[in-house]
């Protein structure tokens, strides 16, 4: 067994195809389908179900898939550690975001990206449990996710923002004269959200389950650049994070404040306690907390 048959594993599991993960992987299909079978008889499983195409992974293969991560991310770890040992900082820093943060995840890395040009990054948005799981597998380094029922024995936390909330719309279809809005002036809106069960949907449910208000969404769905086609579409108006930056993509856009409207736990960015974790995460947590000024949790 070598490392690049754990990364023809993964890029197999990211790719869903045998043609694009061998691409990827700059080998020719039949080497990564080579390398695949020679591991799945050194291990004596099969990993990897196959048809006239790829069709998943066995249960005994996503059990190694989950392995074979982590190994890479402490290969990854190493050199990360190797280069900090020689005073520099490489690599990639991989930061998962919630949808919708309060907080510019771009604010993060032009400051990394300044202070260490050979960093390259990787962002994922992701729910914030997915976020703590793949932080445990470390699957990630970093997470800008809510700090709600956190649990601190295993992770560290920065707090960045409350989430303030605000109705973005567009002019050429909504027009609102005052400064803010109230909850009880949306209710009779045609509002575009997020799908429920995600923490932002869950705070405004909360606002409005809180005065009594229960207004039926036109539009919900997982994907925030679908509620912006919405909104500019005019087919809804969306509660959006006030700083998110989102009322600028466009002139026609704009977001008015929301009186009394925030998520219901502040927004922070979460670094795994245990070992291994990789020096760049190290570096940046503590490099983020020094450029924030503001004190670990």
């Amino acid at each position: 067994m070598d490392i690049k048959q754990l990364r023809f594993l993964v890029a197999l599991d990211e790719t869903r195809h045998f043609g694009q993960a061998a691409a990827r992987c700059h080998v020719t299909q039949p080497t990564l389908s080579m390398r695949l079978r020679s591991l799945e008889e050194e291990l004596g499983l099969e990993l990897v179900r196959r048809g006239q195409r790829f069709e998943g992974f066995s249960a005994e293969g996503e059990r190694i898939l989950a392995w074979a991560r982590s190994l890479l991310a402490a290969q990854d770890g190493l050199y990360a550690e190797a280069a900090a040992c020689r005073g520099q900082l490489v690599g990639t820093l991989r930061l998962g975001v919630v949808p919708l943060a309060g907080f510019d995840p771009l604010r993060l890395v032009q400051l990394f990206a300044r202070e260490h040009p050979e960093l390259r990054f990787q962002l994922f948005a992701l729910s914030s449990e997915q976020i703590l799981e793949r932080l445990g597998r470390n699957q990630l380094d970093l997470g800008i996710s809510y700090l709600e029922r956190l649990d601190r024995e295993h992770f560290a936390s920065l707090e960045l923002a409350e989430t303030r909330m605000g109705l973005l719309h567009d002019r050429r279809h909504f027009h609102f004269e005052q400064a803010s809005l109230r909850w009880e002036a949306l209710a009779s809106l045609p509002l575009g959200l997020l799908s429920s069960g995600m923490h932002f949907r869950q705070s405004i449910d909360h606002a409005l389950r809180s005065r009594g208000l229960s207004p039926q969404p036109r539009l919900e769905t997982d994907a925030v650049h679908q509620l912006l086609q919405a909104v500019s579409a005019g087919l809804c108006c969306a509660i959006m994070p006030l700083n998110g930056g989102l009322d600028e993509l466009t002139e026609h856009l704009s977001l008015t404040p929301i009186e009394d409207a925030h998520t219901l736990a502040p927004l922070g960015l979460i670094l795994r306690r245990s070992a291994p974790r990789s020096a760049l995460a190290e570096a940046c947590f503590a490099e983020a907390r020094t450029l924030l000024a503001q004190p670990t949790a």
